[in-house]
């Protein structure tokens, strides 16, 4: 049985003559002797069709690739229902952008999570996670800490712009303050040094293909989850954790099921 995992079949002959079924004779059984139908003195060869399908997992499978998805970037499954990175150098920025989407979602996940673990086992007196926000500082006030946030984000996400249309001119010598070595960009979105890369995982990044992967489908399992926990949060008005128990105090009665139902009503 062929199974369609990507685009494309290979169509080639095939031959049968090593099969028992064609050699020599064949006979039908019947009541009384066996008598022969058909023989040969010679083995036919009879070609055959074979369906090979082409080695490439896609989003739905049969579904044909577009061809600029040729899956040579980290996580191509061929998902582009709109056609956004049809043009060469707008798939280029939005592989940069799922990619912060990603590692901002993952921050945000494990965020949410502990802090919400240690709110509700009493460990420490903290809001739940969408109230966070409204929470006052004694050390400084909301429009300090708003000013400082975007003057830090927008000085990073600037060096990582000036990387992404120039690679590699942030890491020459000057450019920060003269820790360009502590933060070595390997290539663009993927910096380096031992400030981003401690472990030192994935130094030869052309390379890198499977750590790629494995950080793109945990970003996009991420973002998936950090919808989910909006979601929640509007629905419910309490934290993960807070669901989390709720629905293990009840399993078959506390679901997303009951849950929507009574908030419809």
């Amino acid at each position: 049985m062929a199974v369609t995992v990507g685009r494309g079949f290979l169509l080639q002959p095939c031959s049968y003559s090593s099969s028992p079924i064609f050699h020599n004779k064949i006979y039908r059984p019947s009541t009384g002797s066996a008598t022969a139908f058909w023989s040969t003195s010679a083995p036919r060869r009879y070609p055959q069709v074979v369906v090979q399908a082409q080695q490439r997992p896609t989003w739905l499978p049969g579904l044909d690739p577009p061809p600029h998805l040729d899956g040579t970037l980290a996580g191509d499954y061929g998902f582009d229902p709109l056609g956004l990175g049809e043009n060469p150098e707008s798939l280029k920025w939005y592989v940069q952008a799922e990619l912060v989407h990603a590692r901002f979602a993952m921050a945000g996940v494990a965020g949410i999570l502990f802090t919400d673990l240690l709110r509700v086992t009493g460990i420490s007196n903290l809001p739940v996670w969408y109230e966070a926000g409204a929470v006052k500082f004694d050390f400084a006030s909301t429009t300090t800490l708003i000013v400082v946030q975007f003057f830090l984000m927008g000085f990073a996400e600037t060096k990582r712009y000036m990387d992404f249309i120039s690679p590699g001119s942030q890491a020459k010598e000057g450019s920060f303050f003269g820790l360009e070595a502590a933060l070595e960009g390997l290539e663009p979105g993927y910096p380096g040094g031992p400030l981003l890369n401690p472990l030192g995982l994935a130094k030869d990044i052309k390379n890198a293909h499977e750590w790629k992967l494995k950080e793109i489908k945990n970003g996009r399992l991420a973002m998936i989850a950090m919808l989910g926990i909006f979601v929640q949060a509007y629905v419910t008005h309490a934290g993960p954790i807070d669901n989390l128990v709720e629905h293990l105090s009840n399993p078959w009665h506390k679901t997303i099921i009951q849950t929507l139902s009574t908030s419809s009503s």
